[in-house]
């Protein structure tokens, strides 16, 4: 089966959306500094750290899920407990902004969302037994064909 590769594609995946998220904020954050408006009587200073806050935060929690999926590509091992409820986590993370996108933004980041969210289940599915593959059950003796138990 072809889990690191899914594994490592997905990590670079995620570290792509991290600097991305970090930048697409970081836009917002200049022009909410240049247009000083404020929301509902907002400070717009506090408006301006609040976006780099977000972007940086959630940029840190895209780039610790790349890096979990990264080393787990690596080592060919599955992650461990709290890795694994970190990626659980991004999942639907994924699934709920992927809602979102549709109307928000269109189907191409819907598609995008739904490729990730795809590669993070993924994953999660090929490293799901600790990372050996499952063993088919062999009998010792044919199984009774009338319901009666073995002698």
């Amino acid at each position: 089966m072809a889990r690191r590769p899914v594994a490592v594609v997905a990590a670079l995946v995620l570290l792509v959306e991290a600097i991305g998220i970090v930048v697409i904020n970081g836009i917002l954050a200049t022009f909410l500094e240049k247009q000083s408006m404020s929301l509902a009587d907002l400070d717009p200073d506090a408006m301006v750290t609040g976006t780099w806050v977000m972007g940086a935060v959630f940029g840190l929690y895209l780039a610790a899920c790349g890096v979990v999926l990264l080393l787990t590509g690596l080592r060919d091992r599955a992650p461990g407990r709290g890795a694994r409820i970190l990626l659980i986590s991004c999942a639907i993370t994924h699934g709920v902004l992927g809602a979102l996108t549709v109307g928000l933004v269109g189907w191409d980041a819907f598609a995008f969302m739904m490729v990730v969210l795809a590669l993070i289940v993924l994953v999660l599915l090929a490293y799901g037994n600790g990372g050996k593959p499952q063993k088919e059950e062999t009998r010792s003796e044919p199984a009774p064909t009338n319901g009666a138990a073995p002698a």
